[in-house]
């Protein structure tokens, strides 16, 4: 039986604008360098197609800084896909962007109509539950319109609650496997996780927390080596790919796809 919550077939990606310069943060700590990025993006879509995955690569919305953050877009199900709406108003054309993407793809795509918001990068799916961490960007009636979609396909939501200071749940999670979450000893320390196997972010590292697995690989961002070596070391198999630019712009593994 295949798990819905890490084996797939396809993703969606979008290269980054020169207008990333532009991209949202909550701390400036840099301008994004777009050549960098544009390096790091093809490392990254390559070791999505090294699994045999079909990998479509949007191009560049220059009208959008955040464009290629495209998981905030879309939560992508084996049923359907439910378009987001993003709390933060400049993003909103992004949706508009990835609709007709995913309706070529899909037979069934769901819209969040408001006024709550929802974004994807703050909804981690199990295979059991789906996940979903009140923010900054998705507040509580996001979350109740969202469980009411996907109750027809008979997925289970859960809200929980994203420590202060995170953009989004994600930045502090992210999916092992059917029964492990790696994550930061602060978000596990909300009890959010009874029930799963937790692998902790090293101390001083938890910014590697935003990963994704993706068939038979994890993949997470370089830099942080005693993290990489305790997934390492529980089996997995760690593919590390540089996310300095990214990270300027409060993005990660996570943000950079949409898989289904």
């Amino acid at each position: 039986m295949t798990e819905h919550s890490y084996e797939f077939t396809r993703a969606v990606t979008r290269k980054p604008s020169a207008s990333i310069v532009d991209g949202l943060r909550a701390a400036d700590i840099g301008t994004p360098d777009l050549d960098q990025m544009l390096k790091d993006h093809a490392h990254y879509v390559a070791i999505l197609r090294e699994t045999g995955a079909k990998v479509v690569e949007l191009p560049a919305l220059e009208a959008y800084p955040d464009a290629v953050f495209v998981e905030d877009t879309a939560l992508c199900l084996p049923e359907g896909a439910v378009m987001m709406r993003p709390g933060a108003p400049s993003r909103a054309g992004e949706v508009d962007g990835m609709a007709p993407v995913l309706r070529d793809i899909y037979d069934d795509v769901l819209e969040i109509s408001g006024p709550g918001f929802i974004e994807g990068g703050d909804i981690l799916t199990t295979s059991k539950e789906i996940l979903v961490g009140r923010s900054a960007r998705t507040d509580a009636a996001g979350v109740a319109e969202l469980q009411s979609l996907v109750d027809q396909w008979g997925y289970s939501v859960r809200e929980v609650f994203t420590p202060e200071g995170v953009l989004h749940f994600k930045t502090d999670c992210s999916l092992l496997d059917a029964e492990t979450i790696l994550s930061t000893k602060r978000l596990d320390a909300s009890g959010c996780f009874e029930g799963y196997n937790v692998i902790h972010t090293s101390d001083g590292e938890e910014a590697a927390a935003n990963a994704i697995r993706f068939n038979q690989f994890v993949i997470m961002p370089a830099g942080f080596p005693k993290t990489s070596e305790r997934l390492c070391a529980a089996g997995y198999d760690v593919r590390e790919v540089n996310n300095t630019e990214c990270a300027k712009l409060d993005g990660g593994m996570s943000c950079l796809s949409l898989r289904f």
